[in-house]
């Protein structure tokens, strides 16, 4: 959403003024038992992405996990666009809400993350009391620790991994594009068969900054924050000759654009387009899995790599159910939790954990998954590229929309 997108320039104006004096709410003293303890009979408001049925479904799981076990009852606020959220909790620090928060839990990552920290919109750091993020496997996957080039400072918990694939019809396209350089070839060659979600949906932002880093002369120089309008001109401008050259060639001559990465899929199994893609390796499998895509469907990787990241669960500052919302985030880091999220039955998101320190009960709950025909082996996905800096992804969005939006 536009509308929700803007308030994260809003909310970095305010965040000198709001600085400093962020009256976080207590976080539960002594050891994890009393956490437990004050968490019981709390309700947690989760507000996650409500877009898609299996993580629906996935979630109202957990649900029913931390109320049995924990005694916490989980209420999923179904979202469009976590930037809306964040505003409203930005709003309630400008009323002086510093406790009794709305939300509780907030699944973010990238910008939204970057402008709630600047704003000190979150409270103090918990990771570290969560038991089982001893478990997180903060070497292998640096971006556990690292959002966006944002050092997370405990303040996020990892939830799942991501990066871009892109996903073809085998028996329609048995050699897809593997280059910026090929994409546009071959979108040249067969007019209407390629498209990409309308930014600033977060699939079509991942699109252009997979575009972005793959045509600057200077991929570097995307680790830091956004310089002056020349210099800013200057590094993306490969990406708009690009996109000059694309869109009259996309579906729909590029007059319209799919609404979410959900439709993207839907076009290709429609047969609309032959290219495809998603920020989940496993989303493929888990299509294939329920009936929504051909069993010949495969993802694969640019050449040169593509984008890979992490997802989080946040605690805001004024939480009202503080302790409850460590309990469900430590309860996402479960090994059970994990890798019944890795099932591409059910939703097919990589597991955050160093599968090799876990004991051979909890690692024989992964090594059971089954792979799915379209998900790729941990090796070939490398290269993972680095997300940008999160100003960059403001700085496109609103060149996108100058340029090709209506």
């Amino acid at each position: 959403m536009v509308w929700g997108r803007r308030w994260i320039g809003a909310i970095a104006l305010l965040a000198g003024l709001l600085s400093g004096g962020g009256a976080a709410a207590d976080a539960p003293a002594g050891d994890w038992q009393s956490v437990r303890e004050q968490a019981r009979g709390q309700t947690v408001y989760f507000n996650a992405w409500g877009g898609s049925d299996r993580i629906n479904r996935y979630i109202d799981w957990v649900g029913g996990q931390v109320r049995e076990r924990y005694g916490v009852t989980l209420e999923h606020v179904r979202i469009t666009d976590a930037a809306d959220t964040v505003a409203r909790v930005l709003a309630e620090r400008v009323a002086g809400r510093t406790t009794g928060g709305s939300v509780d839990l907030i699944w973010i990552n990238g910008e939204n993350f970057a402008a709630m920290k600047q704003a000190g919109l979150l409270g103090e750091p918990f990771t570290h009391r969560l038991p089982n993020f001893e478990r997180v496997d903060t070497q292998g996957k640096p971006t556990t620790l690292i959002d966006f080039t944002v050092p997370t400072e405990g303040l996020e918990s990892p939830w799942g991994m991501a990066q871009l694939v892109f996903i073809h019809d085998s028996a329609v396209v048995p050699d897809p594009p593997r280059s910026p350089a090929e994409l546009l070839a071959y979108a040249e060659a067969h007019p209407g068969r390629v498209t990409y979600p309308l930014p600033p949906q977060f699939h079509g932002t991942t699109f252009l900054k997979q575009l972005l880093i793959g045509l600057t002369d200077d991929p570097g120089r995307l680790q830091r924050p956004v310089g002056d309008a020349a210099e800013t001109a200057a590094v993306t401008a490969p990406l708009w000759a690009y996109l000059d050259r694309l869109h009259p060639h996309l579906w729909r001559g590029g007059r319209a654009f799919p609404a979410s990465g959900q439709s993207l899929l839907q076009l290709l199994d429609d047969g609309e387009i032959d290219i495809a893609f998603s920020f989940n390796p496993g989303e493929a499998s888990a299509a294939i899995a329920a009936g929504q895509l051909a069993r010949t469907v495969r993802t694969y990787v640019f050449d040169g790599g593509t984008i890979g990241n992490t997802h989080f669960v946040a605690i805001p500052f004024n939480a009202s159910a503080r302790a409850g919302a460590m309990v469900v985030a430590n309860f996402l880091l479960d090994p059970a939790a994990q890798a019944r999220k890795e099932n591409p039955e059910v939703w097919g998101d990589p597991t955050v954990l160093d599968l090799a320190a876990l004991d051979p009960a909890a690692r024989a709950l992964f090594e059971a998954l089954p792979r799915g025909p379209a998900t790729l082996p941990a090796d070939a996905l490398a290269p993972t590229l680095l997300e940008p800096h999160p100003s960059w992804v403001a700085a496109i969005e609103a060149e996108w929309q100058r340029r090709f939006g209506s």
